[in-house]
């Protein structure tokens, strides 16, 4: 099979490639990615020279950007992501999350491809009880998550009207290697290792379900091999933990694996106003998933924090090339000497 993964250089993209080449050695894989700031090649650096996996700098929003590409499936990860950052503009955000979609399903109309739709759980809300089904509601309450229930509705109206092959997932929190610094589980590991105040917003109580970013992988997989046309696939771990109990557990991993005082990292919490429109409790329930497709998590969540501090450690240049801008500036150079040529 031939896949086309858009965002491919991001946090989750970058992941399920490294998944994909693992399980399906004999796949061809493309990977289309802009280079925003959250797109990074360094993530793939190591596979670059690996026959059956190409890269492409394009932009989803660009048609252009496509036309020429052979692939049999489209696995859709490039969105804008973060919430603050929606807050602040919205602008990239409709502009990448719905018409690039949009851009993306006339594609698959016109090859008649497959195309697989990553979307999240942030669609729906918020909610103080019970957990959301893939019948629940759209409600969004941010910017970000506005967007992305605008494409999923544009995915739904392509199944219905031009009966394309299209697939939707909506998945909880994602965490582990290579996820961008300024999301919380390494926004913490990195501030605690550099002893910098640790930002929580609120009362630190808001809830989330939290997801190996290698089970999630396995799940599109799984969806797309075995899914059905039209339908939508909540992707969660029945794993709900209150934002402040995730920071000092992860306080906890830093300094057992430095042998510091949990304490004095435990100091570096700094509770802040909170943000706008922040939900409260996200709770996906995986039901549909689990029984139609076969697929459950492998990971606990008490083991992936484990690998995650780890990794965070162990590979402290990666990180600190991103904060520093270094990893921007390296490969906008490479890219325009590619174009001289």
């Amino acid at each position: 099979m031939r896949l086309l993964v858009t965002g491919g250089a991001g946090f989750i993209g970058s992941n399920y490639i490294r998944y994909i080449l693992s399980a399906h050695p004999d796949y061809q894989i493309l990977n289309l990615d802009k280079l925003t700031y959250a797109g990074n090649p360094e993530n793939l650096k190591d596979i670059e020279t690996i026959p059956n996996y190409t890269f492409v700098r394009g932009d989803i929003c660009d048609r252009e950007s496509v036309r020429g590409l052979e692939f049999d499936a489209i696995i859709n990860f490039a969105a804008e992501s973060h919430v603050d950052r929606s807050i602040l503009d919205s602008s990239p955000f409709l502009r990448t999350n719905i018409m690039g979609t949009h851009n993306l399903l006339e594609t698959a109309r016109e090859r008649d491809c497959i195309f697989l739709h990553v979307s999240t759980d942030e669609v729906y809300g918020s909610t103080e009880n019970g957990f959301f089904t893939e019948d629940s509601p759209l409600r969004p309450n941010s910017p970000y998550a506005a967007s992305k229930a605008s494409s999923d509705m544009l995915v739904r109206a392509y199944v219905e009207t031009y009966k394309i092959r299209a697939m939707i997932t909506r998945c909880s929190n994602n965490y582990g290697p290579y996820q961008f610094p300024e999301k919380l589980i390494p926004l913490v590991i990195i501030n605690a290792l550099d002893k910098k105040p640790i930002p929580v917003y609120g009362d630190g109580m808001n809830v989330r379900d939290w997801i190996y970013v290698e089970d999630h992988c396995r799940a599109v997989d799984a969806v797309l091999h075995k899914g059905a046309a039209g339908e939508v696939y909540n992707i969660g771990s029945r794993n709900e933990r209150p934002n402040i109990e995730v920071i000092r557990l992860l306080l906890g991993k830093v300094a057992e694996r430095l042998d510091l005082n949990e304490k004095d990292l435990t100091g570096l919490i700094s509770f802040v106003k909170d943000r706008e429109g922040h939900d409260r409790r996200y709770a996906i329930d995986p039901l549909k998933i689990e029984r139609q497709i076969g697929w459950g998590p492998l990971m606990s969540f008490e083991e992936g924090i484990s690998k995650t501090v780890d990794w965070y450690i162990s590979n402290k240049q990666w990180w600190e090339r991103i904060i520093s801008g270094e990893y921007m500036r390296y490969y906008d150079a490479q890219y325009r000497e590619r174009l001289k040529k």
